[in-house]
């Protein structure tokens, strides 16, 4: 054990010899943690950690990396997979920021902390109390509604897990709303009694759920009988002793300095200022947390870094630290001699400077609304930009440097001490301010050297009252930088009594950044989905269109004017519309005749494909069709549902626009009325795969800026004949009747639209409702006529479900390659040209200026409609021997600059 520090004398001995507590368990404890005593009448004694960075300086390395390697050891208990699903929940105050970083080690999971601060216009989603706190009451302020309603595992983070209390408490009021069948229990050290042990244990049971638990290091306190009484005499003695010396600080001697020395010149010993916290061992060497209630031997954090991560300790040589306390420090706690003021004051205190650090726009300053992967992302690449603007702020003769954050803003100053370790020639520590009243002892064996009062500064919604600051005074800091909220940065903040004068008294430079609080945006509600008869021919209940009605807008343009618009640049295709196309009797003759002859064998893809979502997707999924080709389908897989096994099934319509992604709007609507989880996106067929390699990007930047998790990018499709999914009912290229023709097929429904005078950032895609071409409505019948099926096909849909689920179905992109092949060879050179598959030729025949069309030679019956439009429109048909596709349509190369895809330009109307 090592007691170097204070004289040698570990920081729990004042409180042990006085009081009679024990600390027992592994030897960890005593470099882990000290001992002091608050006002409090349910506990007296205090546990201080040394590795927080709440109450003791500390150098953020050391913090971080506690944090961090405990997240990949739940990672590593969960697995991959269950991480992905979890989601991880810290205690305000004190474990906010080690809930952050145990969040970075899991690196998957979505991260919450409980809160002390109502937050106007956010909704509660669930609160409890924390019994043995001097402030009991925490609420829950998810951003994201449905951030705590998954199944996954939900992971609890706090600083000491001691009766078990506050997490049966958190729970119980959880689990009630949303069960799950796994939680994990996360803290620096478990000093639970072996009776509180049990109680947990037989909890779990109670619920039905698995809990597991990890912890650096576990042990009790062994209390003797009246050390409460005992305890509540020495802090009225000793604060009446203060009392009497004046002051509201308790400041230190010059021996006080000797607890935080500065870094050693060897910068491999800098990471550890206060030397009872060791730095933590290699990641390799931490066996497998053990579940709840098992009393192994404890394991000491590891600084194992996460691959972009520097856990090794500040950069640079460091200068020896000043042997005495600052002149401004007395015994008594009067204020001394003021300073010369900084180079650049700040305006309401001449001996504080103000920094802007630039923080990211619309990045949250930690947990309280919610913290996502994709921001820590974002985080970490502003970081070392947001250090240096610190770095700049600082005396160039600076040796040792401490961060000071604010309640439960202890994340982003821990980022930044952390991030300015690596790039200052100086000592870095860091801690934050508090709202727990701990008693000070200026004693080498006492864990609370010092305290600083101030008022409190964030019109807390408890009231006015006192807060503090630990072992700051006398500690010899040549600079302090608090780092705190906007919503913190009041008038009280700068009086004479506040907390930036109070740190003033102790050091000759104060450095104020202030990080925006983020508030969630409340955008206007989105409407509820459009539905039939008043948005298309369907039934009410088959499909919801997340969609805005645009009927009444002017939006078709001729084919060959929009064409040569498509192809010039002139403007994004998905804001116009085609004139849709009016079927002759003897092109509807086709139709009608191509849907008998293929009914069954789409009734057999659409059995298929619904099987597969069910049995690897999710048990009860929400039908997501991309509109408007894949709507028909959607309809018929939610049938087929009903059908084979009772299930009514949400579905849903949404608009993807190549160039533009997914209707986000759409996204965040099933987010706050479903688990992401359980959407299934559904198309008609895959040509080359563009879609498939749109939607998985759109979903990837909607999870970086929203920070919604869980929608699965892979699409479910009828026909897969370019091999781009794992999710299809055939990878037959064969004629999909729907794909010959437009809106009388797809429930009178318009392709979609984004254009920006007509769909602002809180609305959902547009699309119009053709009611006059009811006379030629075909879309029940379509729907009809492949539902009858359903019984004939139900033997063979068994098995040919079960022969798929034992395939190997990765995709190949084949078809993607084959494009490539013919985009060459006919000197098109833009894959965006070249439509590869029946339903994508037909739509090029349909809406585009086709060139010519390649066909399979031989490809039969599957090919007259296509023939007949190719007739109509006097494009020529071209047999090809070697075609991994029944047909290709190729789009006129007369105007290749900006077409279609490449950068989704279009007709301007």
């Amino acid at each position: 054990m090592n007691k170097a520090v204070n004289d040698g004398v570990w920081s729990g001995s004042w409180v042990a010899e006085r009081l009679g507590v024990e600390l027992l368990g592994d030897p960890e404890l005593t470099d882990l943690l000290g001992l002091a005593l608050r006002r409090n009448p349910k506990r007296a004694h205090l546990l201080v950690s040394n590795v927080l960075g709440k109450h003791v300086p500390q150098s953020p390395t050391v913090v971080y990396g506690y944090g961090f390697t405990l997240g990949r050891r739940v990672r590593e208990l969960l697995g991959t997979e269950e991480s992905r699903r979890a989601v991880v929940l810290g205690y305000a105050e004190t474990a906010t920021g080690l809930g952050h970083a145990v969040a970075d080690g899991i690196a998957l999971a979505p991260y919450l902390h409980s809160t002390r601060r109502p937050v106007p216009g956010v909704a509660t989603a669930g609160g409890f109390e924390e019994s043995h706190s001097h402030a009991t009451s925490h609420l829950l302020l998810p951003e994201d509604p449905a951030l705590l309603a998954g199944e996954g595992p939900l992971v609890l983070v706090d600083d000491e897990f001691s009766t078990g209390n506050t997490v049966l408490n958190t729970i119980r009021d959880l689990h009630e709303r949303y069960p799950r069948g796994r939680y994990v229990v996360v803290a620096l050290v478990d000093m639970r009694s072996a009776a509180d042990a049990g109680r947990l244990e037989e909890f779990a049971a109670e619920i039905g759920a698995r809990v597991d638990l990890v912890a650096a290091a576990s042990g009790t306190v062994s209390l003797p009988a009246g050390v409460l009484e005992k305890g509540q005499e020495l802090v009225a003695r000793y604060e009446s002793e203060s009392a009497g010396s004046g002051g509201r600080s308790s400041a230190a001697p010059s021996g006080l300095v000797a607890q935080f020395p500065a870094p050693p010149k060897d910068k491999a010993a800098a990471a550890t200022p206060d030397a009872t916290a060791k730095a933590p061992p290699s990641i390799e060497t931490t066996p497998t947390p053990t579940p709840l209630g098992a009393r192994g031997t404890a394991r000491p954090a590891p600084t194992g870094p996460h691959p972009t991560d520097n856990l090794s300790g500040a950069r640079g040589t460091a200068r020896p630290a000043p042997t005495a306390p600052h002149p401004t420090d007395n015994p008594s706690g009067a204020r001394g001699t003021a300073q010369p003021p900084p180079t650049a004051p700040h305006p309401k205190n001449n001996r504080v400077t103000q920094v802007d650090i630039r923080w990211p726009k619309n990045l949250p300053d930690g947990g309280r609304h919610g913290f996502t992967p994709g921001h820590r992302i974002r985080l970490d690449r502003a970081l070392p930009a947001m250090a240096a603007r610190l770095a700049e702020a600082l005396p160039e003769d600076a040796t040792r440097i401490h961060i000071l954050g604010f309640e439960e803003l202890m994340y982003a100053p821990l980022r930044l001490a952390r991030e300015l370790e690596q790039i200052v020639d100086a000592g870095v520590t860091y801690s934050t301010t508090t709202r727990s009243p701990v008693l000070a002892v200026d004693d080498p064996g006492y864990a609370i050297r010092t305290r600083l009062t101030f008022p409190a500064h964030d019109t807390p919604a408890d009231g006015p009252g006192d807060r503090y600051a630990y072992n700051i005074a006398g500690a010899g800091f040549d600079a302090v930088v608090a780092v705190l909220d906007d919503t913190a940065d009041t008038p009280e903040l700068h009086a004479p009594d506040g907390l930036l004068a109070r740190l003033a008294e102790h050091t000759p430079h104060v450095v104020l950044a202030v990080i925006p609080s983020y508030v969630p945006e409340r955008p206007p509600m989105l409407p509820d989905p459009l539905r039939g008869p008043a948005f298309s021919s369907y039934a009410p209940e088959e499909v919801g269109w997340l969609l805005q009605d645009l009927s009444d807008v002017t939006l078709e343009a001729p084919t060959e004017e929009r064409e040569e618009a498509i192809q010039s640049g002139g403007a994004h295709y998905a804001e116009s519309l085609p004139v849709e196309y009016q079927p002759s009797e003897q092109y509807q003759q086709l139709f009608h005749t191509a849907l008998d002859e293929a009914a069954d064998r789409l009734a057999l893809a659409v059995g298929a494909v619904t099987e597969l979502v069910l049995a690897e997707r999710s048990p009860h999924p929400v039908l997501v069709s991309l509109a408007r080709a894949g709507t028909p389908v959607g309809v018929l897989m939610r049938r087929w549902a009903q059908h084979r096994h009772g299930l009514d099934l949400p579905h849903y319509a949404v608009s993807i626009v190549r160039g533009r992604g997914i209707d986000a709007n759409a996204l965040r609507w099933l987010a706050a009325h479903h688990d992401p989880a359980d959407v299934v996106f559904v198309d008609g067929w895959t040509g080359k795969g563009a879609i498939t390699r749109e939607l998985t990007e759109a979903i990837r930047e909607f999870e970086e800026s929203d920070g919604i998790t869980g929608f699965d990018p892979e699409i479910a499709v009828l026909a897969d004949p370019g091999s781009c999914v794992k999710t299809y009912g055939t990878r037959e290229d064969f004629l999909i009747p729907s794909a010959c023709l437009n809106s009388t097929v797809s429930g009178l429904i318009s392709r979609t639209v984004l254009r920006s005078d007509l769909v602002g950032p809180h609305d959902f895609h547009g699309a119009k409702f053709y009611r006059e071409l009811a006379g030629a409505d075909v879309s029940v019948d379509f729907l009809d006529a492949v539902a009858a099926r359903f019984p004939e096909v139900s033997d063979a849909v068994t098995v040919l479900a079960k022969e798929l689920l034992a395939a190997d179905r990765t995709p190949t992109w084949e078809g993607w390659a084959a494009v490539e092949r013919i985009s060459e060879e006919y000197g098109i050179h833009d894959v965006n040209l070249v439509k590869p598959g029946v339903g994508e030729t037909t739509r090029v025949l349909l809406r585009r200026v086709p060139w010519k069309i390649l066909a399979r030679a031989g490809a039969g019956a599957d090919l007259d409609h296509v023939r007949l439009l190719a007739e109509q429109r006097g494009v020529p048909v071209e047999e090809v021997a070697e075609l991994p596709y029944t047909c290709v349509g190729l789009i006129h190369p007369k105007y290749t600059r900006g077409a279609t895809g490449a950068d989704g330009k279009a007709v301007a109307v």
